[in-house]
């Protein structure tokens, strides 16, 4: 055990002294947060409002037009196509509809928007929903419908709620954020097993290759060596990850102060760019503002969710970094080789994250259960589900046996690295295949 700590303790401090680690720590999140900062920038400040011209000659408006959005809709009178054409020309307006005088906004009749350049899918969508729903106004006003009663069918919130057998609610709110927090986390751990799982890979390679194995062998055994290396990586990896996290949620912090209506405007438009977890985004928005957001962080059980997180990050890395660390020892001066031999070990995580997808919109169906419980995937797949807490989005019984499976997992795979590392360590000058190393892993001591 000693042994180990030592290669581990070498590990990590070889990595952390280096000036690298500290640039990519530090500067990491600064360059994340700077990227996002310009997309709410030119997404939310400079976002340019369309100046659209509406030639009512059928009447159908009676004289009176309401903008929505970032669309400004302005009732223009005495204007023809021709003149209409040229004020575009002018730059005076964006794009103009005209209506005609035996328009029949009752039937099939269809108007155009016409401009000078081309306007994007989203904006398109925009404009039609604003129109539209002005005009279905004046269809219910034509048919007798009052202005009270009218406002009243807009009005109505008759939507459906959601709770569970218990009386226990279950808003939008909460399944947003559940979403949002279910897709982040098993997404952290997806780059993880990769960035530090390939770390390992590397640093077996290096050593391999640089001939330093053979030296340390002499003194420490094949199985100390790759659980030192694993441990001392990963440590590493947590330590870095911590700082990450510290950092990003700190400079979160400072999103208010930048931009101090951010709230306010992204209420009132469309984000052109949305992040992974635009639909929870989209429940937030539609739940009406601030206090509804912290209603649904109350009702998300962060200390279960940051618990699991940091079992099934280790239990991930752990599991995967062995069999990176087989693959390393297994493979020469040559790149490629290393490439060809991590198809079986990279392809369960793309499953997993696959299966991710399905999970945090659906974490009680067959695929998302079966994913959370195989040890290959569960890393990345129960993350998604228990963010929906328990025993809504997973039961007890179901994160106990995954916990045990990922801990038999962990075992297994070491157990078979192991006999692949000590024998893969040593050999050179000879092209290595899967049925090779399965050769090594059977036979007998």
């Amino acid at each position: 055990m000693n042994k180990i700590l030592l290669v581990a303790q070498r590990e990590f401090l070889t990595r952390v002294q280096k000036k690298t680690f500290l640039l990519t720590t530090i500067l990491l999140p600064l360059f994340i947060f700077g990227f996002y900062a310009l997309i709410i920038y030119f997404s939310v400040k400079t976002s340019d409002n369309l100046h659209i011209a509406v030639a009512d000659e059928a009447n159908i408006l009676n004289g009176k037009i309401e903008s929505k959005s970032d669309i400004y809709f302005e009732l223009v009178k005495n204007e023809t196509p021709e003149s209409l054409n040229a004020a575009i020309e002018q730059k005076k307006y964006d794009g103009y509809i005209y209506i005609p005088a035996a328009y029949n906004f009752r039937g099939n009749d269809s108007l155009q928007l016409k401009s000078n350049k081309t306007i994007g899918i989203i904006t398109r969508e925009k404009i039609q929903k604003s129109f539209n729903d002005i005009l279905e106004e004046k269809r219910l006003l034509s048919l007798n419908i009052s202005k009270a009663q009218l406002d009243s069918i807009q009005n109505s919130n008759n939507r459906i709620k959601f709770a569970t057998i218990s009386g226990k609610a279950d808003d939008d709110n909460k399944a947003g954020i559940s979403y949002a927090v279910g897709y982040i986390s098993g997404f952290l751990i997806y780059i993880i097993l990769f960035i530090y799982g390939t770390m390992v890979m590397r640093g077996v390679m290096e050593e391999k290759v640089s001939r330093i194995a053979e030296v340390i062998v002499s003194s420490v055994k094949p199985f100390q060596l790759m659980m030192g290396k694993i441990t001392g990586i990963g440590a590493v990896g947590l330590v870095q990850f911590i700082i990450w996290i510290v950092l990003v949620f700190g400079l979160q912090l400072l999103l208010p102060v930048l931009f101090p209506d951010l709230l306010h405007q992204m209420q009132g438009q469309s984000m052109p760019i949305q992040p992974a977890g635009m639909q929870a985004a989209q429940a937030i928005k539609n739940s009406g503002g601030m206090n509804e957001i912290i209603s649904g962080l109350n009702q998300i059980n962060f200390t279960l969710i940051i618990g699991c997180f940091i079992f099934y990050f280790l239990g991930g890395y752990l599991l995967y970094s062995s069999l990176f660390a087989a693959v390393g020892s297994a493979v020469n001066e040559d790149p490629q080789d290393a490439q060809s031999l991590l198809l079986p070990i990279t392809m369960p995580i793309i499953f997993a994250i696959v299966i991710m997808t399905k999970a945090v919109n659906e974490p009680n169906s067959g695929l998302a259960i079966f994913g959370s419980l195989f040890p290959l995937t569960s890393p990345i797949v129960m993350m998604a589900r228990i963010a929906h807490g328990i025993p809504d989005g997973v039961s007890l019984w179901e994160l106990l046996l995954s916990m045990i499976l990922l801990i038999g997992g962990f075992m297994g795979t070491t157990w078979l690295a192991a006999k692949i590392y000590r024998t893969g360590i040593l050999m050179y000058g000879k092209k290595i295949t899967w049925k090779e190393m399965w050769k090594w892993a059977i036979r007998k001591s």
